[in-house]
């Protein structure tokens, strides 16, 4: 029979597990955004000036590589004609004539606009995948993956809250 005492160390060693794992995953996310840090960019700013560009939720995906909840997106349903742009930079992304819906909760893309992204290899959470950012300001925008839709086979799942939508006139 277990004691309370046993009970409650059993417990403070699984919780501080539990945060050790957390914070190391946290380390993890950020490789990929550490190594577009390498890179230049078209468009940069100092970290007090990004936050002042962005929103918290936006700042927290485009420069420390967060990504946000599935399905949480207003961008995930849309469907008129138009652009989605860097919401760093405005930089054009992807066509909406490129959208479809992956079921993942993310917008979902089979191509980018030419010279539009770029990627690194992103190797946290103990799997390998292509992190994709924007190519002007190295905003993280999501990653890419090769179960998509012909023609490329590609899937860019991207975080909404890294794009801004403009529509054009039909």
């Amino acid at each position: 029979m277990l004691s309370r005492r046993a009970v409650l160390t059993g417990t403070v060693f699984g919780l501080a597990g539990a945060v050790a794992i957390w914070r190391s995953a946290s380390f993890l996310a950020r490789d990929a955004a550490a190594d577009t840090a390498k890179e230049s960019f078209a468009v940069t700013h100092s970290e007090a000036e990004w936050r002042k560009l962005l929103t918290a939720d936006q700042y927290a995906v485009l420069r420390e590589a967060a990504t946000e909840r599935a399905f949480s997106s207003p961008l995930l349903h849309e469907e008129r004609r138009g652009n989605f742009d860097c919401a760093g930079c405005d930089l054009p992304l992807f066509s909406s004539t490129t959208k479809f819906d992956s079921g993942t909760g993310w917008p979902s893309f089979w191509a980018p606009l030419d010279k539009a992204v770029g990627t690194t290899d992103d190797s946290s959470f103990g799997m390998m995948r292509t992190e994709v950012h924007c190519s002007r300001c190295g905003g993280h925008l999501g990653h890419v993956f090769d179960d998509g839709p012909q023609p490329t086979g590609l899937r860019y799942c991207m975080n909404g809250l890294a794009l801004t939508f403009k529509p054009v006139a039909v």
